[in-house]
């Protein structure tokens, strides 16, 4: 599969402090790339370096295949989309003179506007001043904007932290089917559901250095506890799976005891806390 994101031994540094550590990676072209780690970890230090805001130190970086740094003219910026916390709206506009102004950057059909309202949920308040909505339907009015001109790459942070549940699952549900269509989502958040959902793959990034890489299965496999907790009717226990558990549960089925069984799989918050000793706040 091809890289469509490439970083090799990438630094930076500002002044003396080393943001990121000779950090590498690369983003298959259609993958839901997760960039998870705590505030100050170096995560939008990376996004800004991959998307041509900011120049790096040393190492190599090759998105769509040329170095952003060296490669901020608007044809390359018209194939991505970038979601900060720095929206940028004009709240003396209305939701839909927002996206038509950048219908016209982006020399889209404004046709597009309704689609990309109807996607985050805001087919109702598209007249409405951006100044009068609430900090979550702001979020939404920048996703709809980020998607407007449908990039090849969406570069997403924390694209549902100011949403509720509804609106959360309603976004996760559009970003799905842009990447059914094509479109490679670099995401960082801080919420670990959101990425065992969303990620075909995760980077635990800690300190400016990646702890880990890997799908979000084969992390919980490596530094999972194989352990199952089956509930009878007299309470809780842990087993071991092997052929005697087997048996025995297959004794509880067939007497009517077992009540409930799972397997004790980390969440992707529990390995990053092991190998970190960091929380992701």
């Amino acid at each position: 599969m091809q890289s469509i994101i490439e970083v090799e031994q990438l630094e930076k540094l500002y002044k003396k402090k080393q943001a990121l550590k000779k950090i590498s990676f690369r983003v298959q072209r259609g993958e839901i790339f997760g960039f998870l780690g705590p505030s100050g970890s170096g995560k939008t230090t990376t996004v800004k370096i991959l998307t041509s805001q900011l120049l790096y130190t040393s190492g190599r970086v090759n998105v769509l295949g040329s170095d952003p740094g060296r490669n901020r003219q608007s044809p390359f910026l018209g194939k991505i989309g970038v979601l900060t916390d720095n929206s940028g709206l004009y709240e003396r506009l209305s939701v839909y003179d927002n996206l038509l102004l950048f219908c016209r950057l982006y020399g889209v059909a404004d046709q597009r506007i309704e689609a990309v309202l109807e996607s985050v949920n805001l087919t109702e308040d598209m007249h409405t001043l951006v100044g009068r909505l609430s900090k979550g339907m702001k979020q939404r009015v920048t996703l709809a904007r980020t998607i407007l001109h449908e990039p090849d790459i969406l570069f997403l942070d924390e694209p549902t932290s100011a949403l509720d549940p509804v609106n959360s699952a309603r976004i996760q549900e559009t970003l799905r089917e842009m990447n059914r269509r094509g479109t490679t989502i670099f995401l960082t958040t801080h919420n670990m559901q959101e990425a065992e959902d969303l990620c075909h793959r995760v980077a635990f990034l800690n300190n400016g250095e990646i702890s880990a890489l890997d799908t979000p299965q084969a992390l919980r496999l490596q530094y999972g506890d194989r352990s199952i907790t089956v509930t009878t009717r007299k309470g809780k226990q842990v087993i071991q799976p092997n052929e005697a558990s087997a048996d025995y549960v297959r004794n509880l089925m067939n007497g009517g005891e077992l009540l409930a069984i799972h397997s004790n799989e980390p969440t992707l918050g529990d390995i990053f806390v092991r190998l970190t000793g960091r929380g992701l706040e």
